[in-house]
């Protein structure tokens, strides 16, 4: 017997006894559904005589929700079995055992709603403005220290860096710079020979590349290429407790994993803008000589009349500040890693839309100050 019942009146009091398992679900459950509650008003358990797993604990956990509907008062006598407390708190109801059932959360009114979603948005935003205006801080600061005192600046670091970030960019630099020029040379001789104006195919390769093309799509490549590896770098370097490590030997982590790449790919993107500068021109030369059969040597002369002293120097003036937007995203997001490889992947591809969503919005900026410099 696996359930004890004892009577008096209308008071019933039920004691589960020996070991109440899985394996006995059926004659419990046959016991419980021939218990006779006509009549009774108050019905008490007494569990302390029998153990229970998690699946008797369930029946006798269905059985008292029944019991209750039926008789007016259930309690135990005693504490209620562990295993039966340990599913009244995972459902959170209110049951005989004295476990408080949650409230239902109340509908706020619609204004009420947008209101609250409105603040949240705000005091996220503006945290996340705070924490990376208090990065920059701290790398503006490690920078200022590290030029006043050299052997901070790690110079095999910053080495490494332009080697990385530059020289071996140079392949797809190249050729995107190449393309480029002679998709823009391709598209605008189709246009202008309809009406005469081969000639300013010219300008339009070379102030495009000079001026935008060349620094913007190259700032771009280097988002995706070097942003997304300083990211990955600097998020595995958290998971592995690396960057704690710093911390605890007293070592600033800003003045050796975030300075030198931000003065390495300073050094290197400008060269890069320069390089593909020339390829682009270069590629516009030949499709002109193909396409147009214009003569190289025209070529040359209508560049040097279709630039003025700031074309090329506006472009290259960008490639700095587009270097810094870059490696400030991809350091940024990856010293915010957190916890697991699938955060590190999130931050990896967060720094690279950070990072060309700055580059261009830098470049329209720059367009619109220049414009009105009359540069």
């Amino acid at each position: 017997m696996f359930l004890e019942a004892r009577r008096e009146g209308s008071e019933l009091t039920l004691a589960p006894r020996g070991d109440w398992r899985v394996a006995e679900l059926p004659a419990i459950q046959a016991e419980a559904e021939g218990l006779d509650l006509s009549g009774v008003r108050r019905l008490y358990i007494e569990a302390s005589a029998a153990s229970f797993d998690l699946s008797t604990a369930w029946l006798l956990y269905e059985r008292l929700q029944q019991w209750r509907q039926q008789v007016p008062e259930v309690a135990f006598h005693g504490d209620p079995p562990s295993a039966l407390a340990l599913i009244e708190r995972t459902l959170a109801v209110q049951t005989p055992t004295g476990v408080a059932a949650v409230p239902a959360p109340h509908a706020e009114p619609p204004v009420a709603a947008a209101v609250e979603s409105v603040g949240r948005r705000v005091v996220r935003t503006t945290r996340r403005t705070m924490d990376a205006l208090g990065f920059l801080g701290h790398v503006s600061e490690s920078l200022a220290s590290a030029l006043v005192r050299w052997k901070h600046l790690h110079p095999v670091s910053i080495a490494r860096h332009v080697y990385d970030t530059g020289v071996t960019a140079i392949p797809i630099v190249a050729l995107i710079g190449f393309l480029i020029s002679v998709i823009l040379a391709y598209i605008g001789a189709e246009q202008l020979r309809k009406f005469g104006a081969d000639i300013f195919v010219v300008d339009l390769v070379t102030i495009g590349v000079l001026r935008e093309l060349g620094v913007l799509l190259t700032a771009i490549i280097v988002a995706g290429r070097s942003g997304s590896a300083f990211a990955a770098e600097l998020g595995a370097m958290r998971l592995n407790e690396e960057v704690d490590a710093l911390h605890a030997t007293g070592i600033n982590p800003y003045e050796v994993l975030v300075v030198p790449r931000v003065i390495g790919l300073m050094i290197a993107l400008p060269l890069l803008t320069v390089l593909a500068d020339i390829i682009g021109i270069a590629g516009g030369g030949l499709l002109c000589r193909l396409l147009l059969d214009m003569p190289l040597v025209q070529y040359i002369n209508r560049v040097q009349e279709s630039i003025s002293a700031t074309t090329f120097w506006v472009g290259v003036w960008k490639a700095p500040v587009f270097a810094v937007l870059i490696a400030i995203a991809g350091t940024r997001c990856g010293l915010r890693v957190r916890g697991s490889s699938r955060h590190l992947g999130a931050m990896t591809t967060l720094s690279v839309v950070q990072s060309i969503f700055m580059v261009i919005l830098a470049d329209a900026i720059f367009a619109v100050v220049f414009m009105e410099l009359d540069i």
